[in-house]
C-alpha cells in the first residue's frame, strides 16, 4: 500500500502545511502590530484635540453658563455663552469677570474718569449724557449705595447687569468697579439654547 493509500501526509503536503501555517501566523501577528498601531496613534490624536480644545476653551475662547437674572432679557439663567480673551471692549459690551472665586456677567457702561449718574427712575447718565440702553426693559435705580454722581477710579469700568432691579454690580460697595485684571472676556455668542444661537448685542 502507498503513502498516498495509507491516508498519511507525505513529506510535500507536510511543507506545504507548516508553510501556510507560519504565513497565517505572520499575517495574524501583522495585523496586531498594525491594530495596535493604529490604535495608539488614534489615542494620541484625540488627547492632542482634547488638549487643544481645553487651551482654547480657557484661553481663547472661554465657555461660560450663566447663572441668575441679573441680565436678563439680554441674557437667560442656564444660558451657554463663548467669551474673546480680550481686554479691549466698549461702552454696552458685555464682560465677564471674576469677583470672589465667581465668574459675574454685566454691562459696560463708563470708563475711569467718567462721571456716572442714576436717577429715581433708573435712567442712567455717563459725563451729562443720557445713554441709549434698548437692552434694558425696566430701568430702576437698584441695590445702589455709591454716591451719585460717581467718577469711575483709574484703570477700572463702571458695570450694571441688564435687569437692573435685581443685579448687584458697581452701584453697590459689594462688587464696585472692575480691573481689567478682573477681565475673563467679551460675550459675543450664545450657543445655548439652540432657539437663541447667535451673536450677543
Amino acid at each position: 500500500m502507498s503513502k498516498k493509500e495509507s491516508g498519511k501526509p507525505d513529506a510535500k503536503n507536510l511543507e506545504s502545511l507548516d508553510l501556510k501555517a507560519v504565513e497565517a501566523a505572520l499575517k495574524k501577528e501583522q495585523y496586531r502590530r498594525g491594530y495596535s498601531k493604529a490604535l495608539r496613534s488614534t489615542i494620541f490624536s484625540l488627547i492632542v484635540v482634547a488638549a487643544a480644545a481645553v487651551l482654547v476653551a480657557v484661553l481663547i475662547l472661554p465657555v461660560l453658563q450663566i447663572s441668575g437674572t441679573s441680565m436678563t432679557e439680554t441674557l437667560q439663567d442656564g444660558d451657554i455663552v463663548v467669551a474673546v480673551n480680550s481686554k479691549n471692549f466698549k461702552t454696552g459690551d458685555v464682560i465677564a469677570f471674576y469677583y470672589n472665586n465667581n465668574t459675574l456677567v454685566k454691562r459696560v457702561i463708563a470708563y475711569a474718569g467718567d462721571w456716572v449718574d442714576i436717577d429715581e427712575d433708573g435712567n442712567v447718565t455717563v459725563n451729562g449724557e443720557l445713554l441709549d440702553e434698548p437692552y434694558v426693559s425696566e430701568k430702576a435705580l437698584g441695590e445702589c449705595n455709591i454716591e451719585l454722581p460717581y467718577q469711575v477710579p483709574d484703570g477700572k469700568c463702571f458695570v450694571m447687569g441688564d435687569h437692573r432691579a435685581t443685579s448687584i454690580d458697581s452701584r453697590n460697595t459689594a462688587v464696585g468697579c472692575v480691573g481689567k485684571d478682573m477681565v475673563v472676556g467679551k460675550i459675543v455668542f450664545r450657543v445655548w439654547p439652540l432657539s437663541e444661537f447667535g451673536i450677543i448685542n
